[in-house]
């Protein structure tokens, strides 16, 4: 399974646009590809998939996180190019008016076989768990409902092994402690104080980051 970064505040190659937003791509065996958030900027998010070579047309699933401007601002533009994908959105977004089939989701869900929704928690925010040989990916938009209250929802699936995605102001660190993998993108504001204390688990995102499992 690959995830590659498709839109952040960073860029990791040269050539792809930075901006406030995030949005990732996940492909693996047995999985369909999905498309996390849409970052801020059809145009942006268009642009820098073309350079990544990413076919938007490819794309099964658009994952939703939250309703924030920088994680849905691209959807419109690439709903242009992709019509026909499946939208699993939190259920506050439920009214969403989008081309496609729309999943609403309040309760923790399962879209497909080891692909699940934590549920919409604190009215605000899903995020995307992946069940793997290794335990499970969680892959976050801005985790507004808090680090542990996402890895709570997550029990029950599997043991978590890595964390990619925006961790806002998040600064219990132990709790990442069992975790194999880290890699914050977009809104995190500890960054550094991550890498210090987790050099070994801590990974650099950025637009055009790709990360194996």
């Amino acid at each position: 399974m690959e995830l590659t970064i498709v839109y952040d505040n960073e860029a990791w190659l040269s050539g792809l646009r930075p901006d406030w937003g995030f949005s990732c791509l996940i492909q693996g065996k047995g999985l369909p590809t999905i498309l996390f958030d849409t970052g801020a900027q059809g145009q942006i998010l268009l642009s820098n998939m073309d350079k990544l070579n990413i076919d938007p047309r490819s794309i099964e699933i658009v994952f939703i996180s939250h309703g924030h401007f920088d994680h849905t601002g691209g959807l419109a533009a690439f709903l242009k190019v992709n019509s026909h994908v499946q939208v699993v959105v939190p259920y506050s977004l439920r009214g969403l008016q989008v081309a496609g089939k729309v999943i609403p989701v309040r309760d923790k869900h399962e879209i497909q076989n080891g692909l699940f929704s934590t549920g919409e928690l604190e009215s605000i925010e899903q995020s995307l768990v992946i069940q793997t040989e290794k335990g499970c990916l969680i892959v976050l938009g801005c985790s507004h409902p808090g680090v542990e209250a996402i890895l709570q929802a997550s029990a029950g699936l599997g043991r978590p092994f890595a964390l990619v995605g925006g961790l806002h102001g998040f600064h219990q660190f132990e709790i990442l402690e069992p975790l194999e993998l880290i890699c914050p993108t977009h809104c995190t504001r500890y960054r550094k104080e991550l890498e210090r204390l987790y050099p070994e688990k801590y990974v650099d995102g950025g637009a055009g980051k790709t990360i194996a499992f």
